[in-house]
Formats: C-alpha cells, sequence, structure tokens
C-alpha cells in the first residue's frame, strides 16, 4: 500500500461547493470550554463562509458516543443545553435530523462495520487476537530497551487458516489498520501548512473494539465522508494521528476534507487547562453568571484577531468578519481576569436594562429573593428588580453577583450587621444615636426619598442643623439602609429601597444602637 501523498486539498473545497463542517463531541461528561471554542469557530466558518459565498453552509452536530466505557448519562441532553445556551444553533443533529442521518455513532455501528471488513478483504486491514497481557509485557519489554512503546504487528502477518482458527475458537479480536512501512505521508493543514510524516514512524492503530465499536480513526473518517464534510476543523490533539487519517480516506478511495487543527487554549501560567485553574465546563460558567455573548466574544479572540485592536464583537459582528485566515496556530491563554472583564462590559454597556433585570431573576430566585416569575414586567416585584439592576449593574461582573449586591433591596429585613459600622471616624454612638433619631424625625415628618433632589437638600440641611459634616451623617444613614459601608450614591440607594423600609430600618439602627450601648464604639 503506498501512502496517498496528494490527497489533501491545498485549495478550499468550498469554492467548489457549499461548506459543510461539523461539531463531534462525546458524551463523556461535561462540554469543556475548549470543545465550545472549536464548536463556535466552526459555527462561524460554516454560517460566515457561506455568506461571503452566497452559498447555504451547514453546521453539524454529531454525538461521538463510541467509547462506551467514559459514557455519561445525560452527557448528551448537557451538550445541547451548552450549546443552546452559547448561542449556537446545528443545522443536522440527533434532535434535528437531516439527510445523513443518523447524527449519533452508537447507531451507525453496522456502518463502520462494514468498512472495517471491506479494509480487511482489500488487506488495508487486520485482525489482531493479542491480549491484553501480552500488549503490556511488549510495552515493558520496549520501555526497557529504551524503545517508544508500541504494538509490534505480531498479528499483521497471520495466514488466513491462523486467523480461521482464532476466529472459530472464539478469540476476541480488534482490527488493526495495516499502514504502510515505507515512504511518507503529507497533510496540508490550513492554519500550519504541509506536515510530512515518516510511514516506519505510524503505528497500526485500532479501527474497530473487541465490543464492535469502532475507534474515533475509522468513525470520523467513514462518517465525515458519508456526511459530505468539507472541512474538519478540530482540536490540535488530533494532529498527531492525522497522517492515518489521510491514508484511511486513501484506502477507501476517497477525497480528505480540508484539515484545520485548532490552537491549544493553554491555563494561566502554561499547561493543560484543568480544573484546578478554575471552570473549565460550558454549564459552570453559564451557572457562575457569565453571559453567552461575552464568553463567545473572549472564546473567539483566543487564537482568532480581526486587526489586533479590536475587542469587543457581536455574534453578528464575528460572523461578519471570522476568517480562517486570521486564526493563528500558536496556544492562547485562557485570562479569568479578562472573561470577567469581558462580561462586565457586556453587562455595563450592552445589556438593555430590561434585558439585565429579566436575566438576573434566576439569580435571584435561586437566593430565595423573589419567584421566578419577576422577569415579568407585570409581575409586582419586576419594577423594585429592574430598578435595583440599574442602580448595581456598574458593580456586576457576573449575573451571579445580584443577589448579594440587590439583597437589601429584595428583603424586608437586613442581614445582621456589625453595630460599629454605623459610627462614623470622630463621632461617638451617642452623637451617632442623636443623627439617627433626627433622621428618623425628618422622615416621619413627610419626607419622600423617591425625590432625590429633595431628599439630599434636606438631609444636607439636617447636617448642618446637627453640626455634622456631610458623610457623618450619609455613613450612618447607609449603613443603616443597606447594612453595608459602601453602597451606590445614597439618595438614589434610598430611593429604590423606598421611604416605608427606609423608616423601617432607621429605627432598627436606633434600636441596635441603643441596645449595644457601648460608648467605646467610638472610631479613631
Amino acid at each position: 500500500m503506498t501512502a496517498p501523498e496528494n490527497l489533501v486539498p491545498s485549495s478550499n473545497p468550498a469554492q467548489e461547493g457549499p461548506v459543510r463542517v461539523r461539531f463531534a463531541p462525546s458524551p463523556t461528561g461535561s462540554l469543556h470550554v475548549g470543545g465550545g471554542r472549536t464548536a463556535l469557530f466552526n459555527w462561524l466558518f460554516a454560517h460566515g463562509e457561506a455568506r461571503r459565498q452566497g452559498k447555504d453552509g451547514a453546521f453539524v452536530l454529531r454525538i461521538e458516543d463510541t467509547d462506551q466505557k467514559r459514557f455519561v448519562q445525560d452527557a448528551t441532553q448537557g451538550i445541547f443545553d451548552a450549546l443552546g445556551w452559547f448561542g449556537l444553533t446545528w443545522d443536522e443533529g440527533p434532535d434535528r435530523g437531516g439527510p445523513y442521518g443518523p447524527y449519533t455513532q452508537s447507531e451507525r455501528t453496522t456502518l463502520y462495520r462494514e468498512h472495517a471488513d471491506r479494509l480487511i478483504a482489500q488487506g488495508q486491514a487486520y485482525r489482531c487476537f493479542c491480549t491484553p497481557e501480552r500488549l503490556e509485557r511488549v510495552r515493558e519489554e520496549q520501555r526497557a530497551r529504551k524503545q517508544p512503546p508500541g504494538y509490534d504487528r505480531h498479528c499483521r502477518n497471520l495466514s488466513a487458516t491462523e486467523v480461521e482458527e482464532n476466529l472459530t475458537a472464539g478469540k476476541s479480536f480488534v482490527v488493526r489498520f495495516a499502514t504502510p512501512l515505507e515512504g511518507e505521508t503529507r497533510i496540508v493543514d490550513l492554519l500550519r501548512g504541509e506536515i510530512v510524516y515518516q510511514n516506519e514512524n505510524l503505528e497500526d492503530l485500532v479501527l474497530l473494539k473487541s465490543d464492535g465499536f469502532p475507534t474515533y480513526h475509522l468513525a470520523n473518517v467513514v462518517d465525515d465522508h458519508l456526511m459530505a464534510i468539507t472541512h474538519i476543523m478540530r482540536g490540535d490533539e488530533w494532529i498527531s494521528t492525522a497522517p492515518l487519517h489521510v491514508l484511511l480516506y486513501g484506502a477507501f478511495g476517497w477525497e480528505v476534507p480540508a484539515l484545520a487543527h485548532m490552537p491549544l487554549i493553554l491555563a494561566p501560567g502554561g499547561g493543560k487547562l484543568s480544573k484546578r485553574h478554575g471552570s473549565t465546563a460550558m454549564e459552570e460558567f453559564r451557572a457562575q453568571g457569565y453571559l453567552p455573548e461575552a464568553l463567545m466574544n473572549y472564546l473567539a479572540l483566543l487564537g482568532w484577531s480581526f486587526d489586533g485592536q479590536t475587542e469587543i464583537f457581536s455574534p453578528e459582528d464575528l460572523l461578519e468578519k471570522f476568517t480562517l485566515e486570521r486564526v493563528s496556530p500558536s496556544p492562547a491563554t485562557f485570562d479569568y481576569a479578562k472573561l470577567r472583564w469581558f462580561n462586565a462590559h457586556y453587562i455595563n454597556h450592552v445589556l438593555t436594562l430590561d434585558d439585565l433585570a429579566a436575566r438576573v431573576v434566576p439569580f435571584l430566585a435561586a437566593a430565595g429573593l423573589v419567584d421566578s416569575g419577576a422577569s415579568d414586567p407585570g409581575h409586582t416585584d419586576y419594577p423594585l428588580v429592574r430598578d435595583a439592576a440599574a442602580l448595581l449593574k456598574d458593580r456586576l461582573e457576573t449575573l451571579a453577583d445580584a443577589p448579594d449586591l440587590m439583597r437589601s433591596f429584595l428583603q424586608d429585613e437586613l442581614e445582621p450587621y456589625d453595630p460599629t459600622l454605623l459610627v462614623p471616624k470622630k463621632l461617638g454612638v451617642l452623637e451617632t444615636l442623636d443623627a439617627l433619631v433626627a433622621v428618623e424625625r425628618v422622615l416621619d415628618d413627610g419626607l419622600d426619598v423617591a425625590d432625590e433632589v429633595a431628599t439630599e437638600a434636606r438631609l444636607r440641611g439636617l447636617a448642618e442643623e446637627l453640626g455634622l459634616k456631610a458623610g457623618q451623617l450619609f455613613m450612618p444613614i447607609r449603613v443603616a439602609v443597606t447594612g453595608r459601608t459602601q453602597s451606590p450614591g445614597l439618595f438614589e440607594t434610598l430611593r429604590v429601597t423606598g421611604t416605608v423600609r427606609c423608616r423601617e430600618r432607621i429605627a432598627a439602627a436606633i434600636a441596635l444602637l441603643r441596645d449595644h450601648g457601648d460608648e467605646t464604639l467610638t472610631a479613631d
């Protein structure tokens, strides 16, 4: 068998027909953020490239569930949910159907076996009856000789009689590809250019496992061809086995789709991004209050750049501007702080106030602050949620920050706080009590905190009457109303809190100080 050196096209096949790409995750757990980035690049290329060509592109979702030992129940639905939340829609897939289904590999096993049998009949694959014990022994011997571990092709030259005897005896077997032992195999990566592999350094990798399920190598080649995939855009961990895939295409007599291996995403400080660095699953970013638009914008810039300067891109901008030519093969580093910056920017500058209010409600509801219907403008809590969101949006980095920051506006009673916080610098407990009693009296006299201008004028006047600096009066009011020493503008905070709650909380603060009754609370 000679190596097919000319099978990877140097030109873009999409120029001759519609772009068809696929994202093919394995349901072995939550969808990794690196997988999310690969899906994004495929989606952008399929639809952005199609627009520029005036053709219909297709983004295909295929579930590669042939690794039954690592299969996780409900992981497929988790992939659907994560991609849907992320804003990616697929044109064909297990839940949508399409002309090339089924799109779940466990439903296509007969197809893979037929193709494996075809390779065996052609003399380009063979049955391997080696036991796991023998394979481990071979590896140990190779390591002892300081040789790279790999299969020694023990079963490659079994006679037809030996094969038949083993089958008759019921021996378990896998099917391996008969890799050419001489020559070289060339691939053309759209990001990296031509890569040459010496065939003598390639292994006879397993195509069909003993349980009858295919390995990735066989299944993805068969499916990509039969599903008319024009571009294979996947993680760079598959570069080392790309020559095997090219050889498989040659063995079947098929044309190889264009190949592009996406740049690796590194952890801060280098190395593989893992849970010890922070969140890695798409569902975790969702649960932590990241916006899908912000995450999409950030992930797009991990390996791709438009002009080296522009950072903010809406999904529509990305569809218009994304090209493979501007994807770098160099690894990109995941920066959690930068992602938070993107998220805060979208919360504060991109979302409408009504949209922000609706998006924080699930987090507020989970904290027991409102019910889940509060995102409806007709709900009684909606105006308060909206006002609080308007007041605090520039302090939100994620939606998950909302319950803590908005709690004082949405609860009738404050969480317990340290009474010493009520006493400002250079003021004693008794003076603070007198100041709060005076504020209580002003509220009882009819001050309506809904009028920020009138409230500010009256409280500044009160500070002068008491012989206090404005800050000395405003600090105990702020703490009494919010339970914190920091909040948005005081008069905005009073307005959103409402006159009734302000009066109740000032009275509670007075009682708290009286109960404490310790003159030593005077701050230095």
